[in-house]
């Protein structure tokens, strides 16, 4: 199986900039939208074979989650249950015979650090919640965790200690998760630094590569053996994020 996940910075602006094309190449048996910024699903991807469980936020062209998927679950999950955190279409779960399916938006602890405190509790209660579901079946959870967890997932540590999603709080959260049985899939494959998956328009950063890793794709350990490959599709442009893939046998 063949997923792809991607923050695509606004649905109608990934769809002008080749988010088609993207859905296109490859066969994909779901491809899971974050921060689509919109309430229905446009009919050119209505289309494409897929079936579309689109979460969008009560606010209108903010947050939202859209997974598109070939094969019917046998059931859709809308947010984790905390309407602070529902209202903003954060979290969207699609249950398989073998495994839960987690299209995830993490809130962005913002500059100065103005939401942290929401983001930390966010990350609280989607802990939570993944435990109780990973009772049941694996997990396989994606989307933007607005986190470089390690010093290797951003090119520059030492000037963005404290910035958002660099936090100590934030990293220490990841590494806590990680540690209760998950699995950074990329991680499996690629040790080093230098591969990131969202860059600031600004400075030219992404052409300089100047870039931060902050969207996953996170296994339950079971899952482990099941993992063929993971990666970053860093060429493909439509957003100031990349898409992110998994593979599992």
């Amino acid at each position: 199986m063949l997923f792809l996940s991607w923050n695509v910075n606004g649905l109608r602006s990934a769809l002008s900039k080749g988010l088609l094309y993207v859905v296109r190449s490859a066969d994909y048996d779901a491809v899971l939208l974050q921060e689509i910024k919109a309430d229905t699903v446009p009919l050119e991807l209505s289309t494409l074979g897929y079936e579309c469980f689109i979460y969008p936020a009560r606010r209108r062209g903010y947050s939202g989650t859209l997974p598109l998927v070939k094969l019917k679950p046998l059931s859709v999950s809308m947010g984790i249950g905390v309407r602070e955190f529902d209202e903003e279409g954060r979290v969207i779960t699609l249950e398989y015979p073998e495994f839960y399916l987690v299209n995830a938006y993490f809130p962005n602890a913002q500059r100065g650090l103005t939401r942290l405190e929401y983001k930390l509790r966010f990350n609280s209660k989607f802990e939570e919640y993944a435990q109780s579901l990973r009772k049941r079946k694996p997990l396989v959870i994606c989307g933007d965790f607005n986190v470089a967890h390690t010093e290797l997932d951003i090119a520059r540590p030492k000037d963005n200690v404290n910035n958002a999603g660099f936090t100590k709080e934030e990293r220490d959260w990841m590494t806590r998760f990680l540690s209760l049985g998950y699995l950074d899939t990329f991680r499996l494959f690629v040790k080093e630094g230098g591969h990131y998956t969202w860059w600031t328009y600004r400075f030219n950063a992404r052409e300089k590569n100047i870039g931060w890793r902050i969207d996953y794709f996170v296994v339950s350990e079971e899952l482990r053996s099941r993992v063929v490959n993971a990666g970053i599709l860093g060429s493909l442009r439509g957003s100031d994020h990349a898409p992110v893939f998994l593979e599992l046998r």
